[in-house]
């Protein structure tokens, strides 16, 4: 198991008010730049108020059109680390934060690429639409929902986008302020005659799931969320149960479910069979997104590109790597 942290530091260069409540945070890393691909995210190691948090933010930027790393982070309510960020952090502060993880990303094809944002959601649209635009011959349309004008992020971009490749890319701007709220009849009004095209969704998860609905087959859909949409089915008492013996105890959101241990299972599968929808989003150890605190029993790692010994010491583990090797265990996500 590796316990050494493999958070790597940053300096904010700049940082470019995008609206009222979103910031574009412009990085340098101190040992050169970060391989990513468009539409991936890392992971940010914050220290609020003495703890250390952890977020996962999509990059804004693309490798193919960008030679500084940006990403974007919107204010949301109650958001420790949203918040903090827009409050906090200045040009020349240094952040911290992890290699970049993600499955939202191009496939090799050329049929349409089609995006669906909400608010924020633009951010990984914006970083695949600069790739595919810049390295296929791909067309992008992209259907962007948000509150209001004022709420719009990346208006002067994709307008910039749009010059540039004329004919390849579209760009419809749905305002819940003018238009009212999204509908799946509008929806596949956009899609119109791509319904093989790849359909790229991301925002909050109302809106998400709108989209995932009203979309035609047969095209590919791809859904960028860090935490699974549904809960999954609690686990059947009358099935067979493994013999291992234990018991997994989970405790998510004030709720508690307890799941009888299976050998080798991570505390993020028993968590799922239990019912409960913990947060995860790479399941290789490496962004932190799946955190929580084991409070009694122990569980070793597969993997840990995140954690610090220290974190480690103090009970914290990687929930998609944690595999229990005690009887019984009880895990909290704080």
């Amino acid at each position: 198991m590796a316990t050494l942290s493999s958070f790597l530091r940053a300096t904010v260069t700049r940082v470019v008010a995008e609206s009222p409540d979103a910031r574009t945070f412009v990085l340098t890393p101190h040992d050169g730049p970060i391989s990513y691909r468009a539409g991936q995210f890392c992971t940010f190691r914050v220290t609020v108020g003495g703890t250390a948090l952890y977020r996962s933010y999509s990059m804004s930027s693309a490798p193919e059109t960008d030679t500084e790393l940006m990403t974007t982070v919107k204010r949301v309510p109650g958001g420790a680390v949203s918040n903090w960020m827009i409050d906090t952090i200045s040009a020349g502060d240094e952040v911290e934060l992890s290699k970049a993880a993600g499955r939202f990303c191009l496939r090799d094809t050329e049929v349409a690429l089609l995006g669906f944002s909400g608010g924020s959601g633009i951010t990984p649209i914006l970083s695949l639409t600069k790739a595919a635009l810049a390295s296929t011959t791909r067309r992008v349309r992209l259907l962007c929902a948000d509150r209001d004008r004022a709420s719009m992020l990346f208006d002067d971009a994709l307008a910039d986008l749009v010059t540039h490749y004329p004919g390849r890319l579209e760009v419809v701007r749905h305002l819940d302020s003018e238009s009212g709220f999204l509908t799946p009849a509008a929806i596949r009004d956009f899609v119109g005659a791509d319904t093989d095209g790849d359909h790229y969704i991301c925002g909050p998860e109302a809106f998400m799931e709108l989209v995932e609905k009203a979309v035609p087959g047969p095209g590919v859909v791809f859904s960028e969320r860090f935490a699974p949409a549904n809960a999954a089915p609690a686990v059947d008492s009358s099935a067979p149960q493994d013999d291992s013996g234990g018991t997994v105890t989970v405790i998510l959101n004030r709720k508690k479910r307890e799941v009888p241990r299976k050998a080798g299972e991570t505390l993020l599968e028993s968590a799922r069979r239990g019912g409960l929808a913990p947060p995860f989003s790479c399941e290789q150890g490496n962004c932190a997104t799946c955190i929580a605190k084991v409070v009694s029993g122990h569980a070793t790692m597969r993997h840990n590109d995140a954690l610090t010994d220290d974190e480690v010491a103090d009970g914290y583990v990687l929930t998609c790597q944690a595999v229990p090797d005690t009887t019984d265990l009880t895990v909290d996500y704080e």
